[in-house]
């Protein structure tokens, strides 16, 4: 699964990348017994309808042609929404001193769930201040989902 949706964003990337558009997450899973291929893009200013009708049909055609994929499925293109997922470096760092919640692989100081304000990144670190008041670094490997906060 993780080298077909590898090679979708290889694909991906180019379209992309002429329209301006950001690449924010890819899903492929199975909802109420089809497949989906979901795409949330972004882009300064925000996306418009036309720019998900522009990539789904870019994108479309291009996985046709490359014939990647081993199952039907429906393609989605869409905006992430106002609580995006945060799923890189990046984000973090555009985010600084917004409300987010982390939720991590492994537990810090016990725990895995994290309702947090972005203070920043440091090397390969989220460092962020808790509902406490205290400072933490989490490293960006060990966060398994992160999601802006709707405030």
């Amino acid at each position: 699964m993780e080298d077909i949706i590898s090679s979708i964003k290889e694909l991906a990337a180019p379209i992309l990348a002429d329209n301006n558009i950001e690449l924010v997450d890819i899903e492929y899973k199975v909802e109420m017994g089809r497949r989906v291929l979901r795409f949330f893009i972004d882009k300064e200013g925000g996306i418009t309808l036309g720019d998900c009708e522009r990539v789904s049909r870019e994108v479309s055609a291009i996985l046709d042609v490359k014939d990647i994929m081993p199952h039907s499925y429906s393609l989605e293109v869409s905006s992430p929404g106002i609580d995006r997922p945060l799923t890189k470096k990046d984000d973090f760092i555009r985010y600084k001193n917004k409300k987010a919640r982390i939720k991590t692989k492994t537990p810090i100081q016990g725990r895995r769930n994290f309702s947090i304000v972005i203070e920043g990144v440091k090397d390969e670190d989220v460092v962020v201040r808790d509902s406490e008041n205290r400072i933490l670094e989490i490293p960006i490997e060990n966060i398994e989902k992160a999601r802006l906060e709707i405030v």
